[in-house]
């Protein structure tokens, strides 16, 4: 009786009635391998598709998706959000005998400014005037409200685009406060004067922002340095702003048509402003960042990531003093040309550091607009300003790296679960409606793009109907890409950072040995019904033989080497990633992956019999492509894909031998072996006699030519 896999077989392939007698003797010796393996798998039938949701999730991946972690982390993270809010308000009422009346002020400032507002929304009917009126009351409001707007500029989930284009005007037109304020705070913060602190100090700002503003300093031991003052007064303000805020949210929400619980958004993004007001933290944040990713000293061509030195004698709260660094803009294309620094260089050693912040140590700069991040003179990218720094954990790290092949794959299916697992979307929503819309989405050409912004709005107008939120996490990562590939786009126009970032990402799949990553590394190979994705793993085996045509050119140019050195391939990690996928198909779980091996090894015989062997030797490709265009593709992307193998495996020849050796002397890989002899010699009962006689006909029709 033939099993399910025979079932599968002809539900997905309905062969005739030769191939379904060869499919019958070859299915029946592919069951599951293994003395545990289970007789009678789940049966599938027409009624039952092999893809589905899920609510019936049947990929040969495994592993149901579970939002459970997203709830707890969003928990956790609005516990913590609690426990900073109501230990400042208590402070503050605790050392403010006129708290209660301060916030009465507060309030009623607030109010006034929100009447305003909603009158203009009442009387202008043209959207980017009321947003032009949105972001002149938030700088009324104050430094709580401008930092809110940065922070929403670079939400289109929350706020419409002609909203987020013009908070975008808020990050560089935030006026200073007097210096002599300044100076009095940075008197009273290390208890001496002015005078002597610093040899000299400028005497005005030489950049403002919307919590401090920055003076540039020499030390009398001659060190320049970059003085950082907060505005006075920002942990009451900012306290009494967020306990407030509730009141008024609901009416801002309306006035700017947010396109979700503009609340929750904001107590994110406090929960931050309570970081960034605090100097010290920041001290530390940049010294961790220093550790995990400053490195190299320029010079001679190469690009080193810097990070200006912490001075601690003169940093307290509300102060911090950094190593002055002069910098470039990246946005000022003539001062880098004069410079004649290698943008290529610069966007590639920025975009490996970014990706490894994000994706392998989890701490991340999540600011890095043109501001924050600078060129040096020598070449050198320079960060700036770690206040906003985000610690992302490994289970969104490792989701980030599945949507993105999931999205790559235009997996419908896998994203929907993706949003779901990850928290993108609440508990009951209908994951069929959600892979349903994707798939619309995917299939509409007119409405793709790679950059990362075209890509998120994309995202957003499918997602919108499905109340689509960022987690927590996600937010300030979709803030970190979006600034890094903006940035980027100073330097290259045609930079885009999710096609730039793939190969990094494939890096990761093959080094990172973990079983999540390893599913991820199958998920883009292998397709959830079992069947292979050859072009995939074409383009794979293709990276890592470039690698191999390219190491040797490159041994001699060692600057070369250095700017492109994350783009390329551990050969061991590689070998090792081979044999855990071998494995993997050879287990129970790879039974349908076998299936359809199998039946593309016999369909290349096939084309190798029938179409391709002789003309290759007789030099007759031309003809035959004509006719059959699509076996002598195939015959083409095989015999390229040999060679690339072949390439490839010889960058590390005893480590690819070994894992062959390995692997032929597993049983496993015996019985598949010898399964597969038999599909070839039992369909060669059919083929054989016919192609011979072609062949013979074709090699005198090859002597006649010849004759003449």
């Amino acid at each position: 009786m033939a099993g399910p896999t025979s079932r599968l077989l002809l539900l997905s392939r309905g062969a005739d009635l030769a191939r379904h007698r060869h499919s019958l003797l070859l299915l029946r010796s592919l069951q599951p391998y293994g003395a545990n393996a289970d007789p009678s798998p789940r049966p599938f039938s027409a009624a039952s598709p092999v893809r589905s949701y899920s609510s019936a999730f049947t990929s040969v991946h495994g592993g149901r998706p579970s939002s459970e972690y997203a709830k707890i982390r969003k928990e956790s993270l609005e516990t913590q959000f609690g426990r900073i809010l109501g230990s400042s308000s208590r402070t503050l009422f605790a050392d403010r005998g006129f708290g209660p009346f301060l916030a009465l002020y507060r309030a009623a400032t607030i109010s006034f400014h929100v009447v305003k507002l909603t009158v203009w929304h009442l009387l202008l009917s043209d959207m980017r005037k009321r947003a032009e009126k949105f972001r002149e009351t938030l700088i009324r409001l104050g430094p709580f409200y401008i930092k809110l707007g940065q922070a929403l500029s670079t939400r289109p989930d929350i706020l419409p685009s002609a909203y987020c284009q013009e908070l975008s005007k808020l990050q560089d037109q935030i006026p200073p406060f007097p210096t002599r304020i300044a100076v009095r705070t940075i008197e009273s913060e290390l208890g001496s004067r002015i005078s002597d602190l610093f040899a000299d100090i400028s005497p005005e700002p030489v950049a403002a922002a919307s919590l401090g503003q920055v003076y540039k300093a020499h030390l009398h031991s001659g060190e320049l340095v970059a003085v950082k003052v907060q505005r006075p007064g920002m942990a009451p303000l900012l306290t009494l702003d967020a306990l407030l805020f509730n009141m008024i949210g609901g009416q801002l929400k309306r006035f700017a048509k947010a396109r979700k619980d503009l609340l929750v958004a904001v107590n994110e993004i406090v929960r931050h402003m309570f970081d960034e007001i605090d100097y010290v933290l920041e001290a530390k944040n940049a010294e961790r960042f220093a550790i995990l990713y400053s490195h190299g000293s320029g010079g001679e061509g190469r690009t080193s990531i810097k990070v200006p030195k912490v001075y601690w004698n003169y940093t307290r709260k509300s102060i911090l003093a950094l190593e002055w660094i002069d910098g470039i803009k990246l946005t000022d294309a003539e001062r880098i040309s004069k410079a004649n620094l290698n943008r290529k260089r610069m966007i590639d050693e920025g975009l490996y550091c970014s990706l490894r912040q994000l994706l392998e140590d989890g701490f991340f700069h999540a600011d890095p607009h043109p501001g924050n991040l600078v060129a040096t003179a020598d070449g050198s990218l320079a960060y700036f300003d770690f206040g906003m720094m985000g610690d992302i954990p490994r289970h969104y790290r490792v989701g980030l790296i599945q949507m993105l092949v999931h999205y790559v794959n235009r997996d419908s299916l896998g994203l929907a679960n993706d949003f779901h697992s990850l928290g993108f979307v609440p508990e009951g929503t209908d994951l069929h409606a959600v892979a349903s819309a994707l798939r619309v989405a995917f299939d509409d050409g007119r409405r793709q793009s790679n950059d990362f912004q075209g890509v998120m709005s994309h995202l957003y107008d499918v997602m919108y109907d499905f109340n689509f939120s960022l987690p927590p996490d996600y937010a300030l990562v979709i803030r970190a890409l979006g600034s890094l590939e903006g940035t980027a786009k100073a330097l290259d126009p045609d930079f885009k950072v999710i096609e730039s970032a793939y190969p990094f990402v494939i890096g990761r799949l093959l080094a990172d040995p973990s079983p999540d990553m390893r599913k991820i590394l199958r998920e883009l190979l292998i397709c959830d019904d079992g069947s292979i994705r050859w072009n995939r793993l074409e383009r794979l085996i293709a990276a890592i033989s470039q690698q191999a045509s390219e190491s040797s050119n490159k041994q001699g140019d060692e600057n070369t080497a250095s700017s492109s050195e994350w783009r390329s391939f551990d050969m061991h990690s590689v070998v090792a990633a081979t044999e855990d996928l071998f494995h993997f198909i050879l287990s129970r779980k790879g039974w349908r992956v076998r299936v359809f091996l199998i039946q593309d090894i016999v369909k290349a015989s096939d084309a190798f019999l029938q179409e391709a062997t002789f003309p290759f030797i007789f030099d007759e490709e031309e003809t035959t492509g004509e006719q059959h265009p699509e076996r002598s593709k195939m015959i083409r992307r095989l015999i390229n894909g040999v060679q690339s193998f072949r390439q490839a495996t010889s960058l590390a020849p005893n480590a690819w031998s070994s894992m062959l050796i390995r692997s032929v002397l597993r049983p496993e890989s015996q019985r598949f072996i010898l399964d597969v002899f038999l599909a070839l010699a039992n369909h060669s009962c059919y083929k054989v006699p016919e192609t011979c006689w072609i062949c013979m006909s074709r090699y005198l029709n090859y002597l006649d030519k010849q004759s003449r």
